[in-house]
């Protein structure tokens, strides 16, 4: 019934869009004398990237790539990580909110949320490197470009970026004064606390202090969700949450070729209230409690979470001819994470969990020095990279019963270094040749307190190799074939007694992905396609060691094959229509352990399929219309199989009038309050999705 509801929704808009262009203006270009205006492109045009760190049209990247600019940014409404997420073929992401913690799943390979210092997708802000799921989170303002790469990236961008990265590049200030605010306000169509409200603002300002030499940006965003889980117990609202961002960019450039910019940001999240999960079957059944209600406790506890992430970043950009340039990128990045959270959900105090001083607190170091020149044969690249890492963590669980009471502290201290290049070269017009070689090395040590001190200190070493081959059959279509290799770093069992359980290694693939990118129809269809195939060998996973004891370990190997399909249509001058759509299929080849043997089983947190579909229509008069519908397929929670999320998909709206200065929406996202919670922990909780929204927004330029 609600399938075919989604079906005839989608189907009448579509039907409405075409009938206004039928009445409307054909004519949508705002042509102006110094070229087109941010949104007026007839036709797809092209778009500059620096997906491999080098400027070059997306198109002629041989990498999957999915690019969302300014204009794409405001128009999907993305204001996050998870909503970038959705516009992403074979992506997916997982989050329990703890710490901000995003694990996030692509082509089927992902990194377990407890991993300290290990994701198998990088972030970068501005070259800023986020290489873990803790802190995975961004404030998505004044951004001129998302670029996100899928396939493994272990030549440029090396450790953690085992199947892709995401690159968010904010906008540089320049002579132009520019200034942007927006406000918007709306509700929850549901919620078990019967609290409802959402809302927030953003501000942009840029523009120079000194003209053609100093300039400067700033940029900050607020915004709040009321809790819609209910707490029967304190007969209140839970995941009640606040976020606070700003950012600060200075610009300088004291001569022609070069620019020094400094970078200062910092998030704050503020939750009241226990997390997004109530208890499952199991979990009840375990505390000896009926299954609650959906999205409600009974917690005795006051919970609530805080987390803080500063960031400071230094680029130095210098063009030493016109093919040639050097930059350097140092930065340092904290994230703390102070709570107090009821584990049990219960109104009985069995397990009551704290992060205290100093909290969960990572903090990482960098330094990137590349040089690299481009031109119309040849372009090449070479790098050097060096990291630190700090993780500092104290946890006290307490209860009224002996065996459920901890007290851990622990500090994991590392570095890292690498040398990369990358070089590729037309040999003849249509033919291009690329090939790429990166050495990195890791030592990590940690020390553990529970109740005893215990030191673990592990190294390790990768070579990560990279060849692809373009055909540019036309001037705007181009084959490709890559073959590259990923891998993410390994680790510590934080809990583990005995030392052969202490550490594990790297996981790593290698990947073999053909793919087409095209421009069609006067560059008014743009059509991208990519199949791959993955073996992953020494799959960090949760190996049982007895029935009552996991430990993560290399104990499993997979295979991961499937497609990609991104399309963007300019049907008319007014109306676009862009889809995405992701297949992945994954199992594992070897798994076993003391719970059973999982060889043929589908890998954890990897939706067979993944897809998005849109409309937009935007006329010179003013009038605006968008609607996109988003879909995950299911998707196992469990290496047997036993828990799963099944299939769903969201329907998000936004309709407005534009104006040069001033533009007003209604919008919604998930209208039809679609819930699609997901088993955690082997159904000892239950994952509630948030609900539908509905709100108004109201945008000023300057």
């Amino acid at each position: 019934m609600m399938k075919g509801c989604k079906v005839l929704i989608l189907a009448a808009w579509f039907i409405s869009l075409l009938s206004i262009v039928q009445f409307s203006s054909p004519a949508w270009a705002e042509v102006k004398t110094d070229g087109k205006s941010v949104r007026d492109s007839v036709d797809l045009g092209e778009i500059i990237v620096t997906a491999e760190k080098q400027e070059k049209d997306v198109q002629d990247v041989p990498v999957a790539v999915t690019v969302m600019d300014s204009q794409d940014i405001e128009d999907k409404k993305i204001e996050s990580v998870p909503d970038i997420i959705d516009f992403v073929p074979n992506m997916m992401g997982f989050s329990d909110s703890w710490g901000l913690s995003n694990m996030i799943s692509l082509r089927g390979v992902s990194a377990p949320l407890i991993l300290k210092n290990a994701s198998a997708v990088g972030m970068y802000v501005d070259g800023v490197p986020t290489l873990s799921n803790f802190g995975l989170e961004e404030g998505i303002v004044d951004v001129e470009r998302i670029e996100v790469l899928r396939g493994p990236q272990g030549t440029l961008y090396g450790k953690n970026t085992q199947v892709g990265a995401i690159n968010i590049i904010t906008r540089q200030p320049d002579n132009t004064f520019k200034a942007r605010v927006s406000a918007e306000a709306g509700q929850f169509l549901s919620s078990a606390s019967d609290d409802k409200l959402i809302g927030g603002a953003s501000l942009s300002i840029s523009g120079p202090i000194i003209q053609d030499k100093l300039f400067l940006g700033l940029a900050g965003t607020y915004k709040h969700k009321d809790g819609f889980m209910y707490n029967t117990y304190a007969g209140d609202a839970e995941y009640d949450h606040d976020n606070y961002y700003g950012r600060a960019k200075l610009l300088w450039s004291p001569v022609e070729r070069l620019d020094i910019s400094l970078l200062l940001s910092s998030l704050y999240f503020d939750q009241d209230g226990n997390m997004n999960m109530n208890l499952g079957e199991n979990g009840a059944a375990y505390f000896g409690i009926p299954t609650p209600s959906r999205a409600q406790s009974s917690s005795d506890l006051d919970s609530w979470m805080e987390v803080e992430s500063e960031t400071q970043s230094l680029k130095v950009s210098y063009a030493l001819s016109d093919q040639m340039n050097l930059t350097s990128i140092t930065s340092r990045k904290e994230t703390t994470l102070k709570s107090a959270f009821d584990l049990d959900m219960t109104s009985a105090h069995i397990m009551h969990a704290y992060y205290k001083d100093p909290g969960d607190v990572s903090e990482k170091i960098s330094q990137e020095l590349r040089l690299d020149s481009t031109s119309d044969k040849l372009n090449w690249l070479v790098g050097c990279y060096y990291d630190t890492d700090d993780v500092e963590m104290k946890y006290i669980q307490t209860s009224i019963y002996p065996s459920m009471i901890y007290d851990i502290e622990s500090k994991l201290t590392g570095n890292a270094y690498a040398v990369f290049g990358q070089l590729g070269y037309f040999f003849t017009e249509k033919i291009k040749l690329t090939g790429g070689l990166r050495y990195e090395h890791q030592d990590f040590e940690m020390e553990r307190l529970l109740p005893t001190t215990v030191n673990m200190d592990e190294s390790w070493e990768r070579v990560s190799p990279k060849i692809a081959v373009e055909y540019h059959a036309k001037p705007d279509m181009m084959f490709y074939v890559d073959v590259s290799e990923g891998y993410r770093s390994g680790g510590f069992n934080e809990l583990a007694t005995d030392p052969q359980y202490y550490s594990f290694d790297e996981e790593s693939l290698i990947s073999y992905e053909l793919g087409m990118k095209s421009l069609l129809m006067n560059k008014r269809l743009m059509l991208n396609t990519a199949i791959f195939y993955m073996d992953i060998s020494d799959m960090q996973v949760t190996e049982l060691i007895d029935l009552n004891t996991g430990y993560i370990t290399n104990a499993a190997k997979a295979t991961s094959y499937g497609l990609e399909l991104e399309l963007t249509a300019r049907i008319t001058d007014s109306l676009t229509l862009m889809g995405g759509f992701g297949y992945t299929h994954i199992e594992f080849d070897e798994f076993s352990d003391a719970g059973g043997d999982y060889a043929g089983n589908k890998t954890t947190y990897a939706p067979d399929y993944t897809f998005s579909i849109g409309a937009q229509y935007r006329n010179t008069k003013g009038y605006y219309a968008r609607i996109d519908l988003i879909g995950y397929g299911k998707m196992y929670i469990d290496k047997a199989n036993t828990y799963y999320r099944d299939p769903y998909q969201i329907i998000n709206t936004k309709i407005g009038y534009e104006m040069d200065r001033f533009d007003i929406y209604l919008y919604g996202k998930n209208i039809l309050d679609e819930e699609y919670d997901a088993p955690h922990s082997s159904g000892v909780y239950v994952l509630n999705s948030s609900p539908g929204e509905i709100g108004l927004q109201i945008v000023c330029r300057f």
